[in-house]
């Protein structure tokens, strides 16, 4: 993994601040953002971070695809700039519930969630909002889409019961 600091470029700023979890983010709380954030480039098949351990990072795709892994079973490749994953970690505050590999170049803004603590008390407060807001969208979507993957596989059994029967 290669690592930035703070990086103040307008281009980063502008790609960020497209991203559905950040578009409520005013330019300078993304510039606040960026602080307490770094920019992490991956190489194939590298480890992102292991399921079961537990840091206060929540990373957003910039560019690439992160492999998500359960039990050494892939669940899903992310692929979309803006693409967010570690927050379930962060918001339950319990260990990494799956490992993430890059599954090619994959390039990340990965923000220590923990620094907002110290932020000014006016700042906390707007960045608690606007953080797990955002997070509480991402797990609604993600919770709406396993939903439906439940009920197909409920009907799908009930119909190969019904088939032996």
């Amino acid at each position: 993994m290669n690592e930035a600091d703070y990086l103040s470029e307008e281009a980063i700023l502008e790609k960020i601040g497209r991203m559905p979890a950040l578009e409520s983010f005013r330019y300078r709380d993304l510039q606040v953002l960026l602080k307490m954030s770094k920019i992490r480039q991956y190489a194939p098949g590298e480890l992102i971070f292991k399921e079961g351990s537990y840091d206060g990072w929540v990373y957003f795709l910039l560019s690439g695809r992160a492999k998500i892994v359960v039990n050494d079973k892939e669940l899903i490749t992310l692929d979309r700039t803006g693409d967010v994953f570690g927050e379930m970690g962060v918001v339950a505050e319990k260990g990494r519930s799956a490992s993430v590999y890059a599954d090619d170049e994959t390039v990340c803004l990965a923000t220590d969630v923990s620094q907002i603590d110290n932020l000014t008390e006016d700042n906390r407060f707007v960045f608690r909002y606007l953080i797990f807001r955002g997070f509480a969208e991402i797990l609604a979507n993600r919770l709406h889409i396993t939903t439906e993957r439940l009920i197909k596989a409920e009907e799908e059994i009930a119909r190969l019961k019904s088939a032996t029967a």
